[in-house]
């Protein structure tokens, strides 16, 4: 019986060639590096290959997926060591007080990641290098290669170099939870439009306001707050959709 007639296995598309400077990306890592094309792709934006269908094999969104778990774990683990006598709710609070998108994007900028950034001339000219969400998958892609290239230890220091050096960790725990932030992430993360609030009451004299506001995903109503303005009543409703999205998961 003839055995069967093998495919052609099809190479995976490139970008187009880009040159990324070794050095620019040790300065960036801090230090000798070993697969110079790791951190090529950490620091492509998919919007180079918008016409490839295996577009997310080749940009920066599997070393984004692996960076985010490492990520996750360093700073697990680095708060947990720091704060030995605190229970998981404040640990986890403060984790994601580090981590979200807003955090990661400034951590990217401080080390101008977005200079890097390899992405469309479109993208670059609506502003894809500031782009909040851009940035934070970059940097979260680059700790991904840092980790494949070199190595636990190094995606360790490279974190606490760029992220734990510059804050001060207990004044952070005692900023309030921004819970709208933490909803739009929550939203974003699943493709889900972004939460609308509006008021549904208001009472009492001009001098003496309450408002009441409602916070919907894709029109459904996730929670309530009523409070003396109309952004603290959106803070509380926030919180109640999340508290509610979370007893639902």
């Amino acid at each position: 019986m003839p055995g069967r007639e093998r495919r052609p296995v099809r190479p995976l598309p490139r970008p187009e060639p880009t040159v990324v400077s070794r050095a620019r990306v040790e300065t960036l890592i801090g230090g000798p590096i070993r697969d110079l094309s790791l951190y090529e792709r950490a620091l492509t934006h998919r919007s180079v290959l918008r016409a490839h269908p295996e577009s997310h094999l080749v940009s920066n969104e599997r070393l984004e997926f692996l960076g985010d778990a490492a990520l996750g774990f360093i700073t697990a683990e680095h708060l947990h060591q720091r704060f030995p006598h605190k229970d998981e709710g404040f640990l986890t609070k403060l984790r994601s007080k580090l981590v979200n998108g807003k955090a990661l994007a400034a951590y990217a900028r401080a080390i101008e990641i977005g200079t890097l950034i390899i992405m469309s001339e479109n993208m670059d000219e609506a502003g894809g290098r500031q782009s909040p969400s851009i940035l934070a998958d970059a940097f979260e892609a680059i700790i991904g290669a840092v980790y494949l290239d070199l190595g636990l230890e190094e995606a360790r220091r490279f974190v606490h170099r760029t992220m734990f050096e510059g804050v001060d960790l207990e004044e952070l725990a005692l900023e309030p939870d921004n819970y709208k932030s933490l909803l739009l992430e929550y939203a974003q993360a699943r493709g889900w439009s972004q939460p609308r609030y509006r008021v549904t009451m208001e009472e009492g004299p001009s001098h003496d306001r309450t408002f009441t506001v409602e916070v919907l995903l894709d029109d459904r109503s996730y929670g309530n707050g009523t409070a003396p303005s109309k952004k603290r009543a959106e803070q509380i409703a926030a919180r109640q959709a999340l508290r509610r999205l979370e007893d639902e998961t």
